[in-house]
């Protein structure tokens, strides 16, 4: 008898190699290279039917009618905007976050809305037994909803059972690094059996126009485990995240094939379960110090919403030979760059200070407009003079100083005028785009006017009015 062939497969990353090795040389992971079977693994291709031709595939035009995907709504509104209106039939999503953040607690409510909405959906748990749902289904008050539960991880088990009761609207998998298949010869969990089960769940749903939400377990990097691959299988990657020391929770949209990829969505964590916030803005500036030297407001943009968050600086004499950086919610590297443009540009000696950079409410931001208001947060710390309590920055800062533009300043200052704010200082080029505006504008050019204007106390620009 031949001896059956085997491969090394990563199981961090899914790089393939003839031989075993201690250090993964694709991803650089430590004793995460196991053997499996070659005719399973990655390197593995099907096995040929012979004298069996393909099909004809029929070509059409590029110009037809368009017709907009079938969506399932579940009526949770921060969910549905995340999606981009709701579950696409057919669609499979990925669904990531550290454990104990919320996932399964968001899925059993958004099965529970569905259900109230006529639609049939099945509840799929590997983790946990059907008890340990029932009583998280009663502490959320959801014990009536007609949600259909099983405690499987076989593949196949599933698939027969999904077809023994007709196909439903939605079907919920927790999680898909405990399913396992009898295709691949593997252990759960691993690169093979996660890439196949998720293969099959795919199929399932293209074929039966049900929508599939997969639960995928994260790294201590923050990064969904197990192959990449399985995320570009999929149609959206979601992830959930949040702090542990605070109660909010962000649902963020990573990718999406039919809705927008830069949409958030917020949740806050109580007794009975996920509650949805209206209004994010008041919700990160609840708590907000006005008095104290170190904050900006920055009015920054997720998706199509404005979004108001508290930045928070505190500069201080180190007394190490290297001062400290330390950054939450934010960019390191951006924080290093803006340390550098204060110096070189502005006269701002920091390189003898400890730097401490928070956004508050444990949001992540990204954008590049938030510059300007850690520049503010940043001087204002140094020397001691609180900001405005009534205003609100934003702008982007280049390495010569300049501070450009960004988009959708008028978003930005009416969501500032909502919440009671009565200035803003912006970019001068984003000043010329604004034809009206309630709040009493300030534009800046330089980095060193927004310098200038705190270390004096006085505002060196002069406001100009509403009008342009």
């Amino acid at each position: 008898m031949a001896r059956q062939k085997s491969t090394f497969v990563c199981q961090a990353c899914g790089a393939v190699t003839n031989r075993w090795q201690g250090r993964c040389d694709s991803c650089g992971e430590w004793n995460s290279i196991l053997e499996e079977a070659e005719s399973a693994g990655i390197g593995g291709s099907p096995k040929t039917v012979r004298g069996k031709s393909g099909r004809i595939v029929e070509l059409v035009p590029l110009s037809g009618e368009e017709k907009p995907a079938p969506r399932i709504t579940t009526g949770v509104k921060e969910l549905d905007r995340v999606t981009g209106g709701g579950f696409v039939k057919g669609s499979v999503l990925l669904l990531g976050g550290d454990p104990g953040i919320g996932k399964s607690t968001l899925l059993i409510q958004a099965s529970a809305a569905l259900t109230h909405h006529g639609h049939r959906v099945v509840y799929i748990s590997g983790e946990e037994a059907i008890d340990q749902v029932r009583m998280r289904a009663a502490r959320l008050g959801l014990s009536k909803a007609t949600v259909k539960l099983a405690a499987e991880t076989s593949v196949e088990d599933i698939l027969a059972t999904l077809a023994a009761d007709g196909p439903p609207e939605m079907v919920v998998i927790d999680s898909v690094q405990t399913l396992w298949t009898e295709s691949a010869d593997s252990a759960p969990g691993t690169v093979t059996q996660v890439r196949a089960s998720a293969q099959a769940m795919i199929r399932y749903a293209k074929q039966t126009g049900a929508a599939v939400i997969l639960v995928g377990h994260v790294t201590k990097d923050g990064q969904i485990a197990g192959p990449r691959v399985v995320e570009h299988m999929v149609d959206g990657v979601l992830h959930f995240e949040g702090d542990a020391g605070h109660q909010f929770r962000i649902l963020r949209a990573i990718k999406n094939r039919f809705g927008p990829t830069d949409e958030i969505g917020v949740f806050e964590m109580t007794g009975s379960g996920l509650a949805q916030v209206d209004n994010p803005s008041a919700m990160f500036l609840g708590e907000r110090n006005t008095s104290t030297p170190g904050a900006a407001v920055f009015a920054g943009m997720e998706g199509s919403r404005p979004l108001l968050v508290e930045i928070q600086a505190l500069v201080a004499q180190s007394p190490l030979g290297t001062p400290r950086r330390a950054v939450v919610g934010w960019d390191t590297s951006r924080l290093s760059m803006i340390l550098a443009v204060l110096d070189a540009h502005c006269g701002v000696r920091l390189s003898g200070h400890d730097v401490y950079l928070n956004v508050a409410g444990g949001l992540k931001i990204s954008e590049p407009a938030a510059d300007l208001a850690v520049a503010a947060a940043l001087v204002s710390s140094l020397a001691g003079i609180s900001l405005p309590s009534d205003s609100v920055y934003f702008g982007e800062i280049s390495l010569s100083g300049a501070i450009r533009p960004v988009a959708h300043a008028p978003a930005r200052l009416k969501e500032a005028a909502k919440l009671g704010f009565a200035s803003a200082t912006l970019p001068e080029a984003s000043r010329k785009t604004i034809k009206s505006s309630d709040l009493m504008l300030t534009s800046l050019p330089a980095l060193t006017d927004l310098v200038a204007q705190i270390a004096t106390g006085s505002e060196i620009m002069t406001k100009e009015t509403n009008e342009p």
